[in-house]
């Protein structure tokens, strides 16, 4: 390189312009549809006979994106196009899945009795020891055999059994879990007996409430083993129908089952009517229900009125009322088409409400020291799953029939209650008035009108009530929930009825009930205990009140945010509070009401980070605190802006992240000042910027990541150096430097180890990139940045293996190269480069040339090292990197480094390790060179490059 090749940087760059070219759009376009035609063709069989194939012509096929719309695929579509009998199955199943769309089978509107369950086993638990009957005699198989069904039945009831006492809650639902366990293993092991015995133990636990509040929980546990049964009975009964291997469609009808399945569905319910006593009878059959399909068309339509008038023999109402559950879930599953077998349950249920006020049950309570509210609540799972079944798409007027029952039993609050919760919020909403009407005539000794106010608030927030009502029934319901002694009443209230008033009313009406929050639960500290009702309550606000200027005018809002106290629980509030500001701001703000509150909200999440806090939890942090610093704009007033900034940092330094956003936005105010000023500073204006670099200078060394201090170091030099703060620039520059050394061998990317060697490559070229249009310094030697980083280049200690120490250096002759031309490649603006200051002086290209010759005497003796055979294959890469180097960079017509490219050339392809292709491209490149006007030696260095055959 010690003639580097001068260049034309105007002219290169037009040699490269790709050639303009006119295109026609008439005939082609990469988005038009695309045409297929099938030609037709005859083939000669060698026995003479002919044969011709379908034939079909498409014009224009449809657009195979546009395709997948409509459920089709292009290549399907040609099949069909060629088998008719293809086309009419696909016809027929897409007509089957519009008519099965269509018909009266539950969707994925109706809410499944699985959803229900983990809340009802949460809700309903209790501290009382618990009993449970076990079975204790299987006896053997063959006696199994010879007894009758109803021994089979009988010796569970009659000795074989003994009664588990004193059991907790958790032994209970264990115990439970071992029995639906048992079951399995009794049916694989083709032990059917002991397996309905079983279903039939577990069902009598149904008519036990001497621990009334646990029974709910306890349906929920015993229906699982019921349903168990029912679908291992169905399964069995299904895979006895199957001819060649071939199961029933859905839709089978009776007459395809054949003979032996039907009989064994019989035996299993002559079995289960063998059982004497009710509530396992009733629970049994109906959990084998979806089985009478295997025996008529109308058999579920006839055995539902007759379970439902089963239920009608059991006395104790809570028990009755969970059997209507039961087979109201077990109707919705087969047969919900049927309503009227539900409406009739329901009806049922309605005449016999009055025995919940009877003396036996009264007696019952008493006994068991239980209140009756608290015994009300118990009907709610099961009233409620019934009235969701008969409310399921169910027409409007049912809503008006409901009400009026309802108000003939005294509008009974168990029962409003359910009726708001189970129909269609529109309908709720369209007769609020009604409905708080209903509310006030209620008897509060049973079930508390708040809770009623609760229900009607929850379809409130799914619907609008009519727009006359909507401030009379907030008034009406406030008035009832302000009157709450108990907190934890009052907030579940509350909580609900806060989307409503956010929803239609303006800041006055949701200041006025976040006062009356904060007025009930400050006391004795009540917030406490409710803080996840206050989280909702906050969601809610922020949720329709996301103008933050409007929001931060409620007068009430941050006295509310002060109840939270607890430190995660404040986090969290201010983590929803900034996701939903960087969700809804769409334009920068300065508004000191909303920069004030959301700077005490950021700083509340900074100060949560300690030494345990995880590194995900810190990014999440960061990255909301970063948002909100974005949004941050004083427009021209920049020295509030910085002075924000600076701010900012103070608050926020522990959060790395923080800090580097602060230093990318300082220096892109820099940047707008320049932007303003069109480059030409005045006092004040350089006096500003050279403040923003300073900022930068002194925050970038508390920065803990390496490789982030390095490229924030040359990004802020860069912006000095736009800003002629070129004293600025080398103290940026020379940190770099002297940084560099310090990079270690492996940092942390993403949790996991990896070597730095790739990172340290990528910045240097970017660094020599930005060196080419350093100014020197006065007082310092000639390119006295270079020569800093190249002596620290060749300090640095480089892995064994690693050839990226001479690649650095390759692209150092890069930067010598362009550093020799007369007019550099670019500049900046307003600032003299080397080619300005030094006008192509002699001494200066000297200093280059030596530098040059001392590279490459580096990087010729490290080609050296590489001689070994295991490093042959590294040789060959970096010569031939070399010598494209001095190809486009050098000047070829001294001798010297002619004799080098030719040697290089040679070393490359000297062990056979030299990619044929690409040597053969380069040589190609060459002598297209040499017939452009000045490049007529590349003819002569084209003859003296060898093309070597690894053989």
């Amino acid at each position: 390189m010690v003639h580097a090749r001068s260049r034309n940087y105007v002219s290169e760059s037009d040699m490269c312009k790709l050639e303009s070219v006119p295109v026609d759009f008439g005939d082609y376009h990469p988005l038009k549809p695309i045409t297929v035609t099938e030609s037709k063709t005859k083939k000669m069989s060698r026995k003479g006979s002919t044969s011709s194939t379908s034939s079909s012509s498409s014009s224009s096929m449809m657009d195979p994106l546009s395709s997948v719309l409509d459920g089709t695929d292009p290549l399907s579509l040609f099949a069909a196009a060629a088998d008719p009998v293809i086309t009419t199955a696909t016809m027929d199943n897409t007509r089957k899945k519009r008519d099965k769309d269509d018909g009266p089978a539950v969707g994925s509107d109706f809410e499944p009795w699985s959803s229900k369950r983990g809340e009802i086993l949460a809700r309903y638990t209790t501290t009382e020891k618990l009993s449970i009957v076990s079975g204790t005699s299987t006896g053997s198989a063959v006696s199994e055999k010879v007894r009758t069904r109803l021994e089979e039945l009988d010796d569970l009831e009659e000795g074989s059994q003994k009664e588990l006492l004193n059991l907790t809650q958790q032994d209970y639902m264990n115990r439970i879990e071992e029995l639906n366990q048992s079951l399995k293993d009794a049916w694989s092991s083709d032990q059917k007996v002991k397996a309905l015995k079983i279903v039939i133990q577990c069902s009598k636990l149904l008519s036990d409430t001497t621990v009334i509040q646990f029974y709910p929980s306890k349906f929920v546990l015993i229906t699982d083993i019921l349903d168990t049964f029912g679908k291992l009975v169905y399964e069995r009964i299904l895979s006895m129908c199957m001819d060649n291997r071939v199961s029933l469609s859905d839709n089978f009808s009776p007459e395809s089952v054949n003979d032996t399945a039907k009989e064994t569905c019989l035996n299993w319910f002559f079995k289960i009517a063998s059982i004497r006593e009710l509530i396992p009878r009733f629970y049994v059959e109906a959990a084998i229900l979806k089985c009478n399909k295997f025996l008529s068309k109308m058999g579920i339509s006839e055995c539902l009125p007759r379970l439902t008038s089963m239920i009608r023999g059991i006395g104790d109402p809570l028990v009755a009322v969970y059997a209507r559950a039961y087979l109201c879930r077990v109707g919705m599953e087969v047969a919900p088409q049927l309503k009227e077998s539900l409406n009739k349950n329901f009806f049922d249920f309605l005449l016999t409400f009055k025995q919940i006020h009877g003396d036996t049950v009264q007696n019952q309570l008493i006994v068991q020291c239980v209140e009756i509210p608290l015994y009300l609540t118990l009907y709610s799972p099961a009233i409620d799953w019934i009235l969701q079944c008969i409310a399921y798409r169910a027409p409007e007027v049912l809503l008006t029939e409901m009400m009026e029952r309802c108000k003939k039993l005294g509008n009974n609050a168990l029962l409003l209650n359910s009726v708001m919760s189970a129909f269609r919020a529109e309908f709720i909403a369209a007769r609020s008035m009604d409905f708080i009407g209903m509310i006030k005539e209620c008897d509060e000794s049973g079930f508390p009108k708040h809770l009623l106010f609760r229900s009607l608030g929850l379809n409130l927030a799914l619907a609008d009530p009519p727009e006359n009502d909507r401030l009379q029934i907030l008034n009406e319901a406030w008035k009832v929930i302000t009157k709450l002694k108990n907190p934890q009443d009052y907030i579940n209230c509350a909580e609900v009825w806060v989307e409503y008033t956010c929803r239609h009313f303006k800041k006055r009406e949701v200041n006025t009930v976040l006062a009356d929050i904060i007025k009930h639960m400050t006391p004795d500290r009540a917030f406490e205990d409710a803080y996840p009702q206050l989280q909702s309550i906050i969601q809610k606000v922020i949720t329709y009140i996301y103008d933050f200027s409007l929001l931060f005018s409620v007068e009430k809002f941050l006295p509310f945010l002060d109840m939270f106290q607890k430190e995660n629980v404040r986090v969290e509030v201010c983590k929803c509070i900034m996701e939903s500001f960087i969700k809804h701001q769409q334009e920068s703000t300065k508004d000191p009401v909303i920069l004030n509150a959301l700077l005490h909200i950021c700083k509340t999440m900074h100060d949560s980070v300690n030494a345990l806090t995880l590194e995900d939890e810190k990014r999440m942090l960061a990255a909301l605190i970063n948002g909100f610093i974005k949004m941050v704009s004083f427009g021209r007033d920049f020295e509030q802006q910085l002075s924000f900034y600076v701010e900012a940092r103070s608050m926020f330094c522990n959060l790395e992240p923080v800090l580097v956003q602060l230093i990318h936005s300082v220096n892109q105010l820099a940047m707008e000042t320049r932007k303003v000023m069109k480059g030409n500073h005045s006092r004040k204006t350089a006096a500003f910027v050279r403040a923003c670099v300073a900022f930068c200078f002194i925050t970038i060394p508390s920065l803990s990541s390496i490789f982030t201090r390095l490229n924030l170091y040359l990004h802020s030099g860069q912006v000095a150096l736009a800003n002629q703060c070129l004293s600025q620039a080398d103290a940026f520059f020379k940190a770099a430097v002297s940084l560099v050394p310090e990079v270690p061998k492996m940092i942390s990317i993403d949790g996991k180890m990896r070597p730095s060697d790739a990172f340290l490559l990528e910045f240097l070229c970017n660094f020599f990139s930005t060196l080419l249009v350093v100014p020197d310094h006065p007082e310092q030697g000639v390119l006295f940045l270079v020569r800093g980083l190249l002596n620290v280049i060749q300090d640095y200690t480089w892995e064994d293996n690693s050839d990226d120490k001479v690649r650095i250096y390759t692209n150092v002759l890069h930067l010598l190269s362009a550093m020799t031309q007369e007019t550099y490649i670019y500049h900046v603006d307003k600032v003299d480069s080397n080619d300005t200051l030094y006008g192509g002086d002699s001494k200066f290209l000297a200093e280059i040339n030596k530098l040059c010759e001392t590279v490459i005497a580096q990087i010729l003796d490290h080609l050296k090292t590489l001689g070994k055979e295991e490093t042959l294959k590294r040789q060959s890469q970096l010569a031939l990197y070399l010598f494209n180097t001095i190809l486009a960079h050098g000047d070829l017509r001294n001798n010297k480094l002619n004799q080098l490219s030719v040697n290089l050339w040679n070393l490359a392809q000297k062990h056979g390790f030299a990619d044929t292709k690409t040597m053969v491209k380069t040589l190609e490149y060459i002598r297209r060179r040499s017939k452009q006007p000045e490049m007529s030696h590349f003819a002569d260095l084209a003859l003296r490059l060898p093309l070597q055959s690894r053989t």
